[in-house]
């Protein structure tokens, strides 16, 4: 899934993202609104991974969905 539609289905996803990863506040998701660095930078920030592994998990989720 792209960038593009991420953000034309983000509401919907949005309760998704916070299933998967529940360290996320309402606040990040909302602010985050579809753009995938500012999520993977958040994942990294809450869960205390590196970078490459957040990326990963965002690219496995889109993938998913």
């Amino acid at each position: 899934m792209n960038e593009d539609t991420i953000k034309g289905k983000w509401k919907q996803l949005s309760g998704k993202i916070q299933a998967k990863w529940g360290k996320l506040t309402n606040d990040d998701i909302d602010v985050a609104e579809g753009n995938t660095e500012y999520l993977v930078g958040k994942i990294q920030e809450r869960y205390g991974i590196a970078r490459e592994e957040a990326e990963k998990q965002v690219r496995d989720f889109n993938g998913g969905v």
